[in-house]
């Protein structure tokens, strides 16, 4: 009976992580905690969205984005500095590319613009800026919240 309440419990740790992750709240991957911003920016956009979509699936950016931008190293629901502007999203793009190029990156591949013209780096962005969260707020999953609230009352064997 004891391992039944321990697998519970390590059951209902991983769900809320997951939970955590999907919503933007988790870094993903073990990345650095970026600063927080749910709301996505409202910058101007100039970039053709449509040309975004297959650029970003060309160059391989759902690999660690997600299809949608809220899984694995998520941006949506935690829009950080890099995505509040074109500009910053390009500065973003290429500061590797110019600082050390022969360095790989851990964390995101280096984008010079022989690779990715300016023009490219603002159709993805604008693709980006149609992303929207379709996580469901916590407190509105129903079972999640039953499964907490059986696992918060004394164990009685």
């Amino acid at each position: 009976m004891k391992m039944k309440v321990f697998l519970l419990i390590a059951f209902i740790g991983v769900v809320a992580h997951s939970f955590a992750l999907a919503q933007g709240r988790g870094g993903g991957r073990g990345a650095a905690a970026p600063a927080r911003n749910a709301a996505p920016p409202t910058s101007p956009v100039t970039g053709n969205s449509a040309n975004g979509k297959a650029l970003y699936f060309n160059h391989g950016c759902y690999g660690c984005h997600g299809f949608n931008g809220e899984t694995g190293r998520a941006f949506v629901g935690n829009w950080g500095n890099n995505l509040a502007s074109e500009e910053n999203f390009i500065k973003f793009l290429r500061l590797r590319a110019n600082v050390a190029p022969v360095t790989p990156a851990t964390n995101m591949p280096n984008f010079p613009e022989n690779s990715l013209s300016d023009r490219q780096a603002k159709d993805i962005y604008a693709y980006i800026r149609t992303f929207k969260s379709n996580a469901p707020p916590v407190e509105n999953i129903q079972t999640l919240n039953d499964i907490v609230k059986a696992a918060s009352r004394p164990y009685k064997p």
